[in-house]
């Protein structure tokens, strides 16, 4: 078949363009039926291609879960990208990703989570004028963890990536180029803990400590060996501080960012904890606000 009639049966397949407002759309990955939800925001144009952050919910949550658990719809309406929140796998609302953190079983199947993304972003590309140099990717926890995936095996797609308490769950990383990141971690989260696993929890997930996983990105994407180290001022007066650690630039002008949020928990920075055992969320930055100001630095060349 043709290229061109071979794209335009897949546009027809694919049922009519997106317009703004949110939609619920489903891919077939073998015998799997898989979910994921699209804020389009009210600026958008389709005639001009639009900026897209992938947004991945934590462990035994879902996409519906994370709308609200971080707002970025809102930032997304403010700002002019597409909000994009995919399902993982699992039962109902408990549902995970296979960021490389759970030591599954010997021959046991795991979900191909790095093809779900990338056919998600085919799809979206048939009912919405994406513009390709522009796509991100960000994650709370399990997410965070998938997002750190993606940017090491997905690389010529995904242009940076934002990280809320999560961690490096891959043994090694090779991108194909150097993808640029900012993470935001709470020294007191108990659900990822800062310094890493410890004990029994050993035996059955596996993930990095932030120092490690911040490092290993680090020398990945090619910056210098030392940050430069900021302690910022207190202005919420909400029992945390903030420091930051920025290592770059690196190659193709590459980044890492840490955000260090001494006394935070396992939280969205600047969102209100949707449950109060998570900790302490903050009040002197907003994550939403900090990674769209990072992601517009950071196109793909």
């Amino acid at each position: 078949m043709p290229v061109l009639a071979c794209n335009l049966l897949l546009v027809a397949l694919a049922g009519p363009p997106l317009g703004p407002g949110d939609h619920e759309r489903s891919i077939r990955m073998g015998d799997t039926v898989r979910t994921y939800l699209v804020h389009v925001p009210p600026q958008y144009d389709p005639r001009r291609p639009m900026p897209l952050v992938l947004a991945l919910h934590g462990a035994w949550t879902d996409a519906q879960i994370h709308v609200r658990f971080c707002g970025l719809s809102g930032k997304a309406d403010k700002a002019g990208f597409i909000a994009v929140y995919p399902n993982g796998t699992g039962i109902g609302q408990l549902l995970f990703w296979n960021s490389g953190m759970v030591r599954f079983p010997a021959g046991q199947g795991q979900p191909d989570d790095v093809a779900f993304i990338a056919k998600t972003l085919d799809d979206l590309e048939t009912v919405l004028n994406v513009d390709r140099r522009r796509v991100y990717a960000t994650g709370m926890s399990n997410g965070g963890m998938m997002c750190y995936r993606l940017a090491a095996e997905l690389s010529e797609r995904i242009a940076a990536i934002g990280v809320v308490g999560g961690t490096l769950s891959l043994d090694k990383v090779a991108p194909k180029r150097p993808v640029p990141v900012i993470h935001f971690h709470g020294t007191d989260d108990t659900f990822v803990p800062y310094n890493g696993l410890n004990g029994e929890a050993r035996k059955f997930l596996t993930f990095k400590s932030v120092d490690d996983t911040i490092r290993a990105w680090a020398e990945a994407d090619g910056c210098p060996k030392q940050p430069k180290v900021e302690k910022l001022p207190d202005r919420a007066h909400d029992g945390t501080s903030i420091s930051r650690k920025t290592y770059g630039p690196g190659k193709a002008g590459s980044e890492v960012v840490l955000w260090t949020i001494q006394g935070g928990g396992h939280t969205w920075p600047g969102r209100d904890p949707v449950i109060k055992f998570l900790g302490k969320s903050t009040r002197q930055i907003s994550a939403n606000d900090l990674l769209w100001e990072f992601f517009e630095k950071h196109p793909l060349p």
